[in-house]
């Protein structure tokens, strides 16, 4: 029997490519993904996508509404940046970070894990790009790490030792999407966008479009997502 794995899958490119490498892997695949008042409701919509053609076997969305608290350009009406250069997003955490975001979907799925009888969670972090967000770095994952074996029945009593995954966490874009175009991954059925029309369609001018673009630029392919007209 296979070992159980808790993947964070929000739809995007980085947490699809974690889902192929968890498959690859061996895992089998819990999916885990959070309606939090992101202004990308889209990205859902290919999560469901994804795990079903990932042959999960449970996808689960949990409502959080972090909009109630604000804060951020993903959970409220504060602009999402547009046109920046890679100066200005290494400058600073950005309006798009969303306050403990990671922290919280980790301990959710801490929790759905432990309930499974697993202690293997994946996330799709990255301390390359990744726009200057706290939460993505390998000091977030190894601490989140420790507190999993702590603050757990299975991790106090040692019948399991908790496993953060963070894979892509040292990877650049081009890297990622490299590796998960090896394991077959069908990027054009992701949501990446922060800030997309009616349509879904990406805008191409946010900090996450302009990376992905970058990323499959290096990478010498073609972005098959659907982007608004320039």
């Amino acid at each position: 029997m296979s070992q159980k794995a808790v993947v964070l899958l929000s739809g995007g490119l980085d947490s699809t490519t974690t889902l192929a490498i968890a498959a690859d892997q061996g895992y089998e695949l819990y999916a885990l993904s959070f309606d939090y008042g992101q202004r990308h409701q889209f990205e859902l919509e290919a999560a469901k996508t994804l795990a079903e053609k990932w042959n999960v076997t449970q996808h689960v969305i949990i409502p959080l509404n972090l909009a109630a608290f604000g804060g951020s350009a993903l959970t409220s009406e504060i602009a999402v940046p547009k046109h920046r250069s890679q100066e200005e997003m290494n400058d600073g955490i950005p309006v798009t970070y969303v306050p403990a975001r990671n922290t919280v979907f980790l301990s959710v799925a801490m929790g759905w894990a432990e309930s499974l009888g697993a202690s293997d969670i994946f996330i799709g972090v990255n301390a390359v790009d990744y726009s200057g967000y706290p939460d993505c770095r390998p000091e977030f994952i190894k601490s989140f790490e420790q507190l999993a074996n702590l603050a757990t029945k299975s991790g106090v009593e040692g019948t399991r030792t908790w496993k953060i995954h963070a894979p892509l966490i040292q990877l650049t874009k081009a890297e990622i999407i490299r590796t998960g175009t090896k394991l077959g991954v069908d990027y054009g059925s992701t949501h990446t966008c922060y800030d997309p029309d009616s349509e879904g369609r990406a805008c191409g001018q946010c900090d996450a479009c302009i990376l992905r673009l970058q990323g499959f630029a290096e990478a010498g392919l073609t972005d098959t997502a659907a982007y608004q007209p320039k």
